[in-house]
């Protein structure tokens, strides 16, 4: 993998639960590292949910191998920030198992994560 095909600089953001002073819970996210990625869009589709159209694009994003993001249910509960736009991420594949590279499936578009 070549340094200039990561030319896309994205944050990974966690789930994270606070409490407010009157206990309540509520959920935001938070910073989790900032690295940099190949946005590569593979696929998008339409589809109708309550009476609106909502549109949704699917994602590979490539970027150096980390321990920290090679966990499949740690970082499928995660999801990366790109500027303004937000991609759920579904899956992490480390191709050929050679720990070079993590290929993430993610799809942008039917929420904020």
């Amino acid at each position: 993998m070549r340094a200039g095909d990561l030319r896309h600089r994205v944050t990974f953001q966690s789930r994270s639960m606070s409490a407010d002073s009157f206990g309540a819970q509520s959920e935001s996210w938070s910073d989790v590292a900032t690295v940099f990625a190949d946005i590569s869009p593979l696929s998008g589709r339409e589809l109708l949910a309550a009476q609106q159209v909502q549109s949704e694009i699917s994602h590979t994003v490539t970027i150096r191998y980390q321990t920290q993001f090679a966990g499949p249910k740690a970082v499928a509960a995660m999801r990366i920030k790109y500027g303004e736009r937000i991609f759920n991420i579904h899956s992490s594949i480390d191709p050929d198992e050679r720990h070079k590279s993590l290929q993430l499936s993610c799809a942008e578009g039917l929420n904020n994560g």
